[in-house]
């Protein structure tokens, strides 16, 4: 993985986008030594949405096996 400033981003974001999309490469970029954001290849950006969308249905899954409480109660309990 490389690590570039924002500077050296801008003057190369062809290049770089054709490193990222050909070659697979993941680039950070930093700004005063903090990580702002990274290029990736779609491939990863994909495989990383379809991991949340299954995180997010084990959770949806996990929480319907739990008992449910009438919408009064809920209320009450906010102070509504």
């Amino acid at each position: 993985m490389t690590i570039i400033p924002i500077t050296e981003a801008r003057e190369h974001l062809a290049d770089l986008g054709n490193r990222v999309s050909l070659c697979g490469e993941r680039v950070i970029v930093e700004r005063r030594g903090k990580n702002l954001f990274a290029l990736v290849p779609v491939e990863d950006l994909e495989l990383l949405e379809r991991l949340e969308d299954k995180l997010d249905l084990d959770a949806i899954r996990a929480a319907s096996d739990e008992p449910t409480k009438p919408w009064t109660e809920v209320k009450k309990a906010l102070g509504l």
